[in-house]
């Protein structure tokens, strides 16, 4: 396909800047003037989307079963497993740059941290009872 060409008037007094302007293709996202935009498949999607309903069916079945102690540790397991699809597919962190990859999980590890320390609060509380039924 040919490039289309637009003129802009810029700033100065009688000066033009000319443009290239590839055509838009269908299904193809354009690159922005901030970096690149990588454009994701459909089959990916159609894919990512397959791996969260066998995980949403598997969340489904851990809660049906009463499985003892290891109910918590499964339902985790499972919730972890959707929480990496989403953020390597929907956010584009699979293809990310490495210090995009690096703030991601920087916050995640600042997440931990809060849990952390909001766990060592509610575990150091002795004043707490817990009703006798």
């Amino acid at each position: 396909m040919a490039e289309h060409h637009t003129t802009h008037e810029s700033t100065g007094p009688g000066e033009a800047e000319q443009i290239s302007h590839a055509p838009h293709k269908p299904g193809v996202e354009h690159v922005g003037e901030h970096g690149e935009h990588h454009a994701v498949p459909l089959p990916v999607y159609y894919k990512v989307f397959g791996g969260l309903m066998i995980l949403l069916v598997a969340t489904l079945g851990a809660a049906a079963v009463n499985l003892g102690p290891m109910n918590l540790p499964i339902a985790m397991a499972i919730a972890v497993g959707k929480a990496y699809i989403i953020v390597t597919y929907f956010m584009h962190l699979k293809w990310s740059t490495w210090l995009v990859r690096f703030f991601a999980g920087a916050a995640f590890f600042w997440l931990l941290i809060m849990f952390a320390i909001t766990m060592s609060d509610y575990a150091s509380r002795d004043w707490i009872t817990v009703p006798k039924l």
